[in-house]
């Protein structure tokens, strides 16, 4: 059985092991020791990183699991391979683990301080580089973190103590106490106790005092499905780095506005309104060059029968021609309307005409190759030929359709 140094000492750095059980492939191992100070991952906190060094080799451990029992440490091998009952140095990642443990006990905070004010359970945890989410079972909003976060930042200033305490059976006094209950375990229960704020089993690492936790500040909150909601947010040292970078997003964004003052969010608003205003503006112009280009294609029409068919190399993207062609077509009665260019193919008719667009362009791919489909009013692809070929089979097949 692994001697969990951890939870003797989560403040040990380094300690001597020695080797019991070696997994290798290629140039990365899996290392199981008689004991260790690395934290495997669990309970939403995420395995320790570190150095394992023996006489000859180095492990750059990455990442520590545990499996069956057994702790694994799992890292990059340098030099030869370990042995079997070899003596090696463990070198653990501390600032990984510190701001593991604020995370982990500003967690416990957090979710204290959501229960006593508004009676949210939560159902979720996970730690990661720069910050942590919980998921709770009720809806949140701003005036409700705002208010949580006030409390939990009064505990970390209050220094209370946090304590663990292992227990075979739990105390009937400790188990009323819980902000959750305990489920079946085979080993011992371990405890976690914030001075008088929370009470609550946990397997994970914590600091000493909530002063250690440094402060906590809710990045966002969101919804997850119908009755879960998502909490992240950052403790300690990562606070600083994250707020750090949240400022930097912020003041870069307002120096790129016209308006460089604060706050953001009105700067935004007067660009929208500014981008509204010009769409608006490029949807008059667009609607005017439709209607001066549908009157030039009117000259060029060809007539089949009662019916006007217009030919047209057009260089607009497939979007714009499709919008541009559904206009035309609804404007004017007995119309088809026959778009092309080495991308595509589109035709499109007026309602009062008796040929199916689909089935026109069909008979095309079928005589010229390509593909494509939609529907009678309407129809789009791409064909194996120049231009020029598509609309002249296409016109012979109208003239076959339309009787002329």
């Amino acid at each position: 059985m692994v001697e969990r140094v951890y939870y003797k000492d989560p403040y040990l750095r380094e300690i001597d092991a020695k080797i019991v059980d070696v997994r290798k492939e290629k140039d990365r191992v899996e290392v199981v020791l008689d004991r260790t100070i690395f934290y495997p991952e669990g309970g939403g906190q995420p395995g320790d990183r570190g150095v394992i060094k023996g006489n000859d080799f180095e492990i750059m451990v990455e990442d520590t699991i545990e499996k069956n029992g057994e702790i694994f440490h799992i890292g990059k091998l340098r030099g030869e391979i370990p042995k079997e009952g070899e003596k090696v140095k463990l070198y653990l990642d501390w600032e990984w683990r510190y701001g593991n443990m604020q995370m982990h006990t500003g967690q416990h905070i957090l979710s204290a301080v959501l229960k006593k004010l508004y009676d949210l359970d939560t159902t979720g945890f996970n730690i990661f580089r720069d910050y942590a989410k919980i998921e709770v079972n009720g809806e949140v909003n701003w005036d409700m973190i705002e208010r949580a976060e006030l409390e939990v930042n009064k505990i970390i200033i209050n220094d209370l103590p946090v304590v663990i305490e292992e227990y075979d059976k739990l105390p009937e006094e400790i188990a009323l106490k819980l902000r959750k209950n305990v489920t079946k375990v085979k080993e011992k229960i371990r405890i976690v106790k914030i001075g008088d704020v929370d009470v609550t089993p946990c397997g994970g690492t914590h600091v000493k005092s909530t002063r250690e936790v440094g402060i906590i500040k809710v990045l966002r909150f969101y919804k997850k499905s119908k009755n879960l909601w998502r909490i992240e947010f950052t403790c300690g040292y990562r606070a600083i780095s994250k707020m750090n970078e949240i400022l930097r997003d912020y003041w870069g964004s307002l120096d790129l506005m016209p308006n460089k003052n604060p706050p953001l969010i009105e700067r935004i608003n007067e660009v929208l309104r500014t981008v509204n205003s010009l769409e608006n503006r490029i949807e008059e112009l667009r609607r005017e060059i439709w209607e001066w280009k549908g009157k030039a294609l009117l000259k060029e029409g060809v007539k089949v029968g009662n019916y006007t068919v217009i030919t047209h190399v057009e260089n607009w993207n497939m979007k714009d021609a499709q919008a541009f062609a559904i206009d035309f077509v609804k404007k004017n009665s007995n119309t088809i309307l026959l778009l092309a260019n080495e991308k595509y193919v589109l035709f499109a008719k007026n309602e009062g005409v008796p040929v199916s667009m689909r089935e026109l362009l069909k008979e095309v791919i079928d005589e010229l190759g390509g593909k494509g489909g939609g529907t009678d009013n309407l129809a789009r692809g791409r064909v194996e030929a120049k231009p020029e070929e598509i609309f002249d089979v296409a016109l012979e097949k109208l003239r076959s359709h339309l009787q002329v």
